[in-house]
Formats: structure tokens, C-alpha cells, sequence
């Protein structure tokens, strides 16, 4: 890169593209050049909306455009595969929205087109970007709490969603489990690693997607984790970490937390605030910067992201969805 400013391309106009774009405009050194939708006025639109000069009404457009340095995909995710492929084979960088895509065969092609080209490709899982997030797992890792023997989460949305929603639609990779159950088990994987054992039920719609799904993970040290989403209750959103010494509380919207608690043995517990200068809860700027850090750097992934920790988050996903009897159309063939 030769500019001081990171240029970014928007693949897609929904409402994520549009909560990610909002937060981006607002950093800087970042400057959005190109957005795109398979629809032309549904791209024009989004540029209008944001100030973005250059609306593509197909995907490759944007691909092909080299003033831009990252792409920002932001498509249901069981099109990141072809959108985050396409951009990656025509040499641009990628940070692709989570879950990274319908199953790990995916998973592992796009990471291994991003190695063979050299291109920098992150999941954008901003709850590893989020200051607080960081903060309780530099303490877990520092032994705050002794060694880790349970971690509880859940992500739970109310609903109802009618059978034509996108959550339960099969050929969109709907269900519970990829779009919130990928939350608390990156949670759980981002302080314990990768489970040796996984447990799971699920409760099914009639399309054949989870409504509701619990897993337990095991890992060879001993600890266990349990985990719960569901597009059929609204969930306090919650997490907690014990260990052998202590525990640390989130309250809810455990994935971007204002505050949490360290309780530890013999001590007042102690309560760890957001700093406001690192903006409201709900922004996504932690993970943009951090984009823009490594590819000013030079860096082909992230060390807050790593790619190899989201393969095995979608191992995981892969092992539940095994267990509860979840396939969708496009692994049939």
C-alpha cells in the first residue's frame, strides 16, 4: 500500500453492510470507494445514502476494481463463500462477516486461496476485537481466575420468524446455530481452544433448521462448556467463565460487553467498565482497525482473528449440526 488511507469496498447492502459502513466513514483513515449489490439501484441507493461514488450492480465489478485495498463482505452467509473467492482470486483483501461460511470444506478453500495469493482474509468476528473482550481474556490467560473449569453462554432472539425468513430458510443456511450459536461457541474457543469432545440437541422447524440448539463441549483439561441458542426465545445474552479460583460475570450482550465482574476467592469482587472513549458497545470500528493495521502492515491475517481459530470454530459447528441432523441443500450434492 502506498496511501496513508485503507480503501474499502462493500459487497452487499444490508443491514450489517449498513451498520458497518456507518462506523467505518466515521474512522479517519479509512475511505469507502465502491459499494455493490446484484441489484444496480439497490447498490446506487447504499452509495447515495453514505456518499460512496462508485455503485456496481454485480459482484465482480467490485472485484475487479483495483483502488480498493479491502472488501467488506457482507452477504447471507451462505454466499461468502463465492463473494469472499471471487474478491480474494482478483487480489483484493477480504474481512468476510461471520459465521465465515456454511461449513469448514468452505472454510478451509477460502483460507487456502487467501495463503496461495497472499492476500489478508479475516472473519469479521468483532467480538475478538472488542476491548473488553480482550481485557477479561488477557486475565483468564494471566490465571486470574486459576484454570478454566466451565464457560456459559447463550444467544437467544424472540421471535417468532415466519417459515420465509431468512432464519428459517435451508437454502440460506438458516437456524440458530450459525447466526447466534456462533457467538458463544467462538466465546468458549477463544478461552479453551479447540473441544476434544462435542454434545448437542436441537429442536427443529418443520424446514429442517434448528429453532433452538444445546451443546456441551468438553476439553481434555477438564473443563466443559455449555452453550445454548435459539430464534425461538428471546436469552438474557449472558456469559460466565469459572475457574479454580475465581469466575468473571457478563451480563448481557456478553459478545460486546460495557462491564463485567471478577469474582475471586477472598477478594471484593471487582467490576471492569468500558472505557467511553472506545465508543458505544455496538461498534464495529475495533475490528476495522485492526483490518487496517495488519494490511498497512503487511500481514495476511490477524493475530486477534486467526485463521486456524476459525477453522476450528467451524469444525465445531460442523460436529453440532452432525449431531442434531442439520444439512442444507448445498451440501447435498
Amino acid at each position: 500500500m502506498t496511501t496513508d488511507s485503507v480503501r474499502w469496498g462493500i459487497l452487499a447492502t444490508g443491514g450489517i453492510a449498513a451498520a458497518f459502513t456507518a462506523d467505518l466513514i466515521d474512522l479517519p483513515d479509512a475511505e469507502v470507494v465502491a459499494v455493490a449489490s446484484r441489484s444496480e439501484a439497490s447498490a446506487r441507493a447504499f452509495g447515495e445514502r453514505f456518499g460512496i461514488p462508485r455503485a456496481y450492480g454485480d459482484w465482480a465489478s467490485l472485484a475487479k476494481d483495483a483502488d480498493i485495498d479491502v472488501v467488506y463482505i457482507a452477504t447471507p452467509h451462505a454466499a461468502h463463500r463465492a463473494a469472499a473467492g471471487l474478491c480474494l482470486e482478483a487480489g483484493r483483501n477480504v474481512l468476510c462477516e461471520k459465521p465465515f461460511t456454511l461449513n469448514v470444506r468452505e472454510a478451509g478453500e477460502l483460507v487456502d486461496l487467501a495463503r496461495r495469493e497472499g492476500r489478508f482474509l479475516m472473519e469479521a468476528m468483532w467480538m475478538y476485537c472488542n476491548p473488553m473482550v480482550r481485557r477479561l481474556k488477557q486475565l483468564v490467560d494471566d490465571g486470574a481466575i486459576g484454570e478454566v473449569r466451565t464457560v456459559q453462554a447463550d444467544f437467544g432472539l424472540e421471535g417468532p420468524f415466519p417459515a420465509a425468513h431468512r432464519l428459517r430458510d435451508p437454502a440460506q443456511g438458516g437456524g440458530a446455530l450459525l447466526d447466534l450459536g456462533v457467538y458463544p461457541v467462538s466465546f468458549a474457543q477463544l478461552l479453551l481452544g479447540e473441544p476434544a469432545g462435542i454434545a448437542a440437541q436441537a429442536v427443529l422447524s418443520d424446514e429442517g433448521v434448528d429453532l433452538q440448539t444445546g451443546a456441551v463441549l468438553s476439553w481434555d483439561s477438564g473443563a466443559l462448556a455449555a452453550l445454548h441458542c435459539s430464534i425461538d426465545g428471546g436469552t438474557g445474552t449472558s456469559a460466565s467463565v469459572t475457574g479454580t479460583r475465581g469466575r468473571i460475570d457478563l451480563p448481557a450482550g456478553f459478545f460486546h460487553p460495557e462491564r463485567f465482574v471478577l469474582h475471586r476467592t477472598g477478594r471484593e469482587p471487582e467490576e471492569f467498565v468500558a472505557d467511553p472513549a472506545d465508543g458505544p458497545r455496538t461498534t464495529m470500528r475495533h475490528e476495522a482497525r485492526e483490518v487496517m493495521r495488519a494490511v498497512r502492515a503487511g500481514e495476511t491475517e490477524s493475530p486477534l482473528v486467526p485463521l486456524d481459530g476459525t477453522l476450528a470454530v467451524m469444525r465445531t459447528l460442523d460436529t453440532v449440526r452432525e449431531r442434531i441432523g442439520v444439512r442444507y441443500p448445498a451440501e447435498e450434492a
